[in-house]
């Protein structure tokens, strides 16, 4: 660390005022502070809280809450692929197969985001943040295995530039910039983000006699067409070749899907980590779930196809509501504030998402649009919150 620091220090005159390259300054000291603390030191005498917690500190604990999603997705991947192909996989084959698949994303999304981003602190000359380290995991994990990379890159510039950048930066977007990217490719390119296809990459091989890449919520979808119970069309589902849509086969995340969405059990385990670092708010969370389940009950009731009377607690562990209410609703930016708001924000986020995915079909995946939707719409709640909290005292108060 000696002699990294050393090396830092011998460049730092070269990147200070006058120096010959002066205006990447921002860069040097985006880099050297992620090994080393800042220079600057508070001088004032004023009162002062002394934390550990810092914005470094809670986008990587964000980061280490990812990686079991992540290493899930993997190991997936391969072995959703061994299943359309109908041959015979090891643990370490399926691993490889996924890792080899990921990793190009992963790098993509890191590399075009972060490069955009130190070209916005160069002209505007603004400190680097941490957040991307957050954002570029998130852009990864909510992609199909097999998207074509160019897409991939298109989406990150779009959704640094469009969701983050033009509203000031890290802390200033009123949208999940993950979401953002995963929305422009859905309306931009919908044919590499949606359908049958695209979830089970089958390279030189082709897929095996009756082998359909049906994700849970087109097979649900399906069933409201064709009549049959939704349960029953899950059971039967390409479980000739071993495939498994049960309940329990969805919450641990046997099923195809976007790199880090399917497995519920791995988002839960990253929201324990994120509740229990104080990063993310539980009531968003529950309430997403709660909302998801109480609506799903509601379609239940006024059920007239079979997609509507599917079992609520379904909603629950099909597509990427798990991953999106732990991951991307909880966002403290663009999330609501006030603690009241949070319950409503997570509460109505799924609630339109079961709406969504059961009267619309052309958006299977109702979790997008809902988490985007209740962006905009948080800082309205957290403005009556704060309005009916002020009447309250108010009219409590004694002239």
């Amino acid at each position: 660390m000696k002699l990294l620091q050393n090396l830092f220090d011998g460049m730092k005159p070269n990147f200070e005022k006058g120096g010959k390259w002066e205006k990447f300054h921002t860069l040097y000291e985006g880099h050297r502070t992620i090994a080393f603390a800042p220079d600057l030191i508070t001088k004032s005498k004023g009162a002062q809280i002394k934390d550990a917690t810092d914005l470094k500190r809670v986008m990587i604990t964000v980061v280490i809450a990812m990686i079991p999603a992540l290493l899930f997705g993997i190991l997936n991947i391969g072995h959703q692929h061994f299943i359309a192909t109908g041959a015979e996989g090891t643990f370490l084959d399926k691993a490889i197969f996924g890792a080899l698949s990921v990793l190009p994303i992963l790098i993509v999304s890191y590399a075009v985001g972060l490069l955009t981003e130190f070209t916005f602190c160069v002209i505007r000359n603004h400190p680097i943040s941490e957040g991307y380290l957050v954002t570029g995991m998130l852009i990864a994990l909510v992609m199909p295995p097999f998207i074509p990379l160019w897409q991939v890159a298109l989406a990150t510039i779009f959704a640094v530039v469009i969701g983050k950048e033009v509203f000031g930066g890290t802390g200033m977007n009123i949208l999940n910039v993950a979401m953002t990217a995963r929305a422009f490719l859905y309306f931009a390119y919908p044919a590499q983000i949606s359908g049958d296809q695209v979830w089970t990459y089958l390279g030189d091989k082709t897929a095996v006699d009756g082998f359909s890449g049906a994700t849970a919520l087109g097979v649900a979808y399906n069933s409201s067409i064709d009549g049959t119970p939704v349960v029953e069309a899950l059971s039967t589902h390409n479980a000739a070749l071993g495939a498994d849509f049960s309940f329990m086969s969805m919450f641990m995340g046997w099923i195809p899907g976007s790199i880090g969405e399917t497995s519920t059990l791995m988002a839960l385990i990253g929201a324990v980590i994120l509740v229990a670092t104080g990063v993310a708010s539980w009531k968003i969370i529950v309430g997403g779930f709660s909302g998801a389940y109480l609506m799903g009950l509601v379609m239940n009731a006024l059920a007239v196809n079979e997609y509507m009377a599917m079992p609520a607690e379904y909603h629950l562990v099909m597509g990427g509501l798990a991953f999106g209410v732990v991951f991307m609703a909880t966002d403290p930016v663009s999330a609501a504030q006030t603690e009241l708001g949070k319950w409503i924000y997570g509460i109505l986020i799924g609630v339109l998402t079961v709406i969504i995915r059961v009267t619309n079909p052309a958006y299977p995946e109702g979790i997008m649009l809902a988490v985007l939707f209740m962006n905009v719409v948080a800082p309205l709640i957290d403005h009556y919150v704060v309005k009916a909290n002020k009447t309250r005292r108010l009219q409590r108060a004694t002239v």
